[in-house]
Order: C-alpha cells, then structure tokens, then sequence
C-alpha cells in the first residue's frame, strides 16, 4: 500500500493480530487502539465496536478512551499526518510561519484534511526537541528537526508525489543529544548489570538502606524521597508489587529523558531492576511519551539485550526467586498523563484522568497492587547509587538536595541542549554556560514552574531554593513575556483533561482574557480577574494541572508588569459585569461544585 491509495477498512484480521500480542484483557485498550489505528489510519465506527467486543467493554468504554487522547483518530486524517510542534521556543524559531507556508503549498487549511484525503497539517504540543526546533511529527511516528523553509518546500514535493516517509532524506530525521556538560548520569555508561550484581550481593535491605543513605529525591518535581517511596511500597500489603518508569517527559521545554532514553537505556532498566529487588516485584512498565514513540524499536532492542543476558526475566543472574520483566507502554498524546496516577489510568487501559489521593500509589496503584512510579532520571541515579553507594551520592550537592540534576536549556541561548549540575549550582553559572546574553527571564520548570527575573539570577538550584523540573527556557530583551504567558495559558486550556469544572473552565476562561488584554481591549480589572481566577482554581481543582496552570501567569504579571500595562485601556468595562460582585462571590467559593457552576457563568 502507497501512502497515497485508500486507507484500508477495519478487519477481523487486523484486530486479531493485534489481540495476539496483547490478550483480551481491558487495560490493553489504549495499546490496541493506538496499534489498529497505525495499520488503518484511523480508528472507525467499526474498529471501535469490533474491539469492544472483543475486550468485553461497553462501545461508550472504548470511545471514551479513543476521544480522550490526542493521537487518537475517530474522524479521518490525513495519511500524511503532520504536527508541528508548538511550543514558545518552535514559535520564538519561526514554526508559525513555517506551518503557514506549508499549508500554502499544499492548499490545506490548519487543523483540516486536503480534499483529496492526502494530507493534515495541525500544531501538537511541545514535542521534547525543544533543542533543535523547530520540530514536528510525522504520522505520530517519525520526527522532523531542524526545519527551514528549504525542507518545507522539498517536503510539499514528496508529499504531492505520494513518497513514503522512510524515504525521506535521512538527515531530516536526525535527533541530537546535545550534551554539553555531564558529570555522573550523563558520563560514560556503566557496564550492563554492574549494578544489578552489587546490589544482589548487598541484599533487598541494603540496598534499601544505600537508596536511604543517600537522600536521592524523586527526580520529576515533587522531590518526594525514593528511599521512602520505596520502603512505603514495600510495607503495603499486597500480593503483587509493580515498579513503573513515568517517562511521559510532557512539560513543554524539557528533554533531558529523551537523552537518557537513548544513551542510557540499560541504566534505567538496571535501575528499574534494583527497584524490583528491593520491593520483590515482578512486573515493571515504561510508559513512553506518545512523541517518543520513535524511540520505542531502540529501547526494546535493549530489553531483548538484557533478557538474553539474563538481566530480566526468571532467575535473574542466577538467583532464584528474581523474576522480573519489564514493558513498554506508549502513550497517545496528553499531558496530564505524566502526572502519576493519571499515567496508572492509562497504563489499565483508561482515560487518563488522576485519581483522588489517598489511597497514594504506593498502598493502591496499577490494578490495585502497591505500585512505585519514578521517573526516568531517578531510575538512572539509583542504579548510579546502587553502584557506588549512597555515601557518594549524598556528599554532591547540598544537605537536602544530594547528587546532581541534569537540566533541558533551550531558548535564547548559543548552546541549547543537556547540562548536569550538582545541586547549589548558581543559575548565573548555567546560563553563562549556556551562552545566554542579555536575558530577560528564565522559566524553570516548565510553564508549571518559576519565571525567574535578571536580580533572582544569583539564587541556586535546590529544593529549598529554586526546585526544577529539569528545563530552562531562556527569554532574552527582545521576548514579549506577556506573548510567552499567553501562549502557556492556551496551552493548558488544550491540555486540561476536563473533569473537573474548575481547572476546564477555568483554564479557559484564564486563555479568553488573555486573548482579550492581546486585542487592546482589556482594563486592569481583567488583571484583577486573572489574579481570582488563579486563587480559585489553586484552591479547587482536582489535581495540580490547574492548580499550576497560572503560575506563569502570576510571575510574569508581578516580575515583568510593562508586558501587560502596554496593552491596557485606562477604563474598559464589559457590559452588566461587576467586579466587585464577582469577585466577592469567588472569594467564598469553598465547594469545588459551587466554584465550578460561578466559572460557568462567568462564560
């Protein structure tokens, strides 16, 4: 089949095939959908009510799951799928103009199919190439990096002559690492199962203890201590323990785990395995990022490596009694998911909705069973820890922040990429190094984090002083921050998963003013609504997607007001709306369902 002849129909074959791999079990519906989607192009009417069937779900169940996830197809697209990736750095290289141009070219509007059935071109959020933008994905299989107006013109041809993608030029395709300073993690890898064989010959309590010793925090942004993670899951009752790798790398601006995920695979898979040790679990899973599902041929190939070293599987290294194998579960395209129990919705099959805690992860978790999630860097440092002991660890960094942390720098800088760093490091070291001149502002963390101005530059990465989630986003002088903000408050009105009335409302209504402040037709009291709207939702929401959602928001109000004063009528008022009614009713708002109905109205 050409990428140019009529996608095929749903059947029975199809679908047999993919049940052969994957069982009829219900939490293998994500894997199947997104499987019989890449052999059809689409997931049709059909297709759903075949797979309902098969997995004994209700049709609702299974579409459900499909409309939720944003690389999931109920309506046909284009059998050239193209995503240009969206995030402030893509637009701060030209994406916009980019995507523009290739529309023009092929005749297609954004977000539409061509008449012909050829051809969609969308934006999608960041994809994780923030180093070697712009960016975009290619039938949600191969990414594109680097682009110029040059390859979008070559690309309309092989497009218009129904070219298969692999035969693309190859260096289109071609993903960096981009390392530019490394010292524990990111140095040369260690021997496959070194670890594993030192913590064999430690013990389970041991090794638990080294993990204790050396004070490793959890690595993805809460910093929660992994030593007690693990020892909490271990002391649950349950009769199966599971270890799971979140590796949903979804904040915009961060790739660091993408590096890892290539040049460290082994290490955190050991690191998984050391895990599955201490907690005498069987079953571990990766769940990869749905926009790095180019890297999931590469991390199989080093599961099989392993497994035919006996590093998984039964009787691991010889002991028996250590049988532990590891799973790749590929996500299909929704941020929330990286948070920790919407990633376990997922991985049973499910919308990726968060769950109400408690009950923590640790005590109920995948299918019921006490479940440890770490992200990919927290795995490799264990595995570094059950190496060299937590002694080692523990004397890098500062007293409550031990080790080093590896952090994505992208954006108004001469060197984007991956730089390590013990913790206490000076940000104005980083951005020195970096080749960042004349910044404005740096972002920390994601659009979730810190927007960091010029005189806070002498402050330190650290837990007790700047947390990170590992990514910088530098804005030089010429940036407009309040462009930047509004770009993240459309961000995650997209993003919201919509159960709760507050953060989907919420989110919205954050996005709407801002579009309104961007048109020259808002006042200060929209600023004063905004600061109400961020209260509410911290206050209300479900999970910290909204609670977060206006965080930049906030800082770039305080930090860089010009951005936002520039825009302003001296006095704008909608009509029948007031203020200081509204404001007073958001501030008694304590009922997640009362605050909810009062952001419905204000629609």
């Amino acid at each position: 089949m050409t990428p140019c002849s009529p996608t095929p129909s749903a059947s029975a074959r199809d679908l047999g095939r993919v049940l052969s791999r994957y069982g009829t079990e219900p939490h293998a519906l994500l894997q199947i959908l997104r499987e019989l989607q890449a052999v059809q192009g689409w997931l049709a009417p059909e297709t759903l009510s075949q797979v309902a069937a098969a997995l004994r779900l209700t049709l609702a169940q299974v579409q459900g799951v499909a409309g939720f996830y944003r690389f999931l197809h109920t309506q046909p697209v284009g059998r050239y799928r193209v995503l240009f990736s969206d995030n402030v750095s893509d637009r701060m290289l030209g994406s916009e103009a980019l995507l523009a141009d290739l529309c023009r070219r092929l005749g297609v509007a954004p977000g539409r199919l061509s008449s012909d059935g050829r051809v969609s071109v969308d934006r999608t959020s960041c994809t994780g190439l923030c180093d070697q933008g712009p960016a975009l994905l290619i039938n949600h299989h191969q990414v594109m990096t680097h682009l110029d107006a040059e390859r979008v013109a070559q690309m309309t041809e092989l497009i218009r002559e129904c070219v298969p993608v692999p035969q693309w030029p190859p260096q289109w395709f071609e993903v960096h690492d981009n390392i530019r300073r490394a010292e524990l993690l990111l140095a040369e890898p260690a021997t496959p199962g070194a670890a594993l064989a030192v913590a064999l010959v430690r013990g389970p309590d041991a090794t638990l203890a080294e993990m204790k010793r050396s004070n490793l925090r959890g690595r993805g942004g809460a910093g929660f201590a992994t030593g007690l993670k693990w020892e909490l899951c271990r002391q649950s009752p349950g009769a199966e323990r599971v270890v799971v790798c979140n590796a949903d790398e979804g904040e915009p601006g961060t790739f660091k785990d993408r590096v890892l995920l290539r040049r460290h695979a082994h290490e955190l898979f050991e690191g998984m395995s050391i895990a599955a040790l201490v907690l005498r679990a069987r079953q571990g899973f990766v769940y990869l990022r749905g926009e790095y599902r180019f890297l999931l041929e590469h991390l199989q190939a080093v599961l099989q490596q392993r497994r035919d070293a006996s590093l998984l599987g039964r009787t691991i290294l010889g002991h028996t009694g250590f049988d532990f194998d590891i799973a790749i579960h590929v996500g299909a395209g929704a941020y929330v998911c990286g948070e920790e129990t919407a990633l376990i919705e997922s991985l049973e099959g499910k919308r990726g909705t968060p769950r109400i805690r408690p009950p923590f992860p640790v005590e109920h978790g995948y299918l019921g069973q006490p479940t440890v999630v770490n992200n990919v860097e927290t795995f490799c440092a264990a595995s570094h820890i059950a190496l060299y002991g937590g002694e080692r660890w523990a004397g890098i960094g500062t007293p409550q922040s031990t080790g080093t942390r590896i952090h994505s720098i992208s954006g108004d800088c001469e060197r984007p990429g991956v730089y390590e760093y013990p913790f206490g490091t000076r940000i104005t070291r980083m951005l020195e190094d970096c080749g960042a001149r004349d910044t404005q502002a740096l972002q920390v963390g994601g659009p979730s984090g810190l927007c960091l101005s010029p005189y806070e530059f002498g402050r330190r990465i650290a837990f007790e002083d700047v947390p990170t989630a590992g990514a910088f986003m530098v804005f030089d002088r010429s940036r407009d921050m309040f462009e930047v903000a509004r770009c993240f408050a459309h961000f995650f009105a997209h993003e919201s998963c919509g159960f709760c009335t507050p953060c989907r409302v919420g989110t919205a209504l954050v996005a709407k003013r801002m579009d309104k402040l961007a048109s020259g037709q808002g006042s200060r009291y929209d600023i004063d609504v905004l600061f109400e709207l961020d209260k509410l939702m911290h206050a209300t929401t479900h999970c910290a997607l909204g609670a977060s959602a206006c965080n930049l928001l906030r800082d770039t109000i305080l930090k860089f007001r010009p951005a936002y004063e520039q825009r302003l009528q001296s006095l704008y008022f909608e009509p029948g709306f007031d203020l200081d009614a509204e404001l007073s009713i958001a501030r008694r708002m304590t009922n997640r369902d009362d605050a909810g109905a009062h952001l419905e109205n204000w629609t």
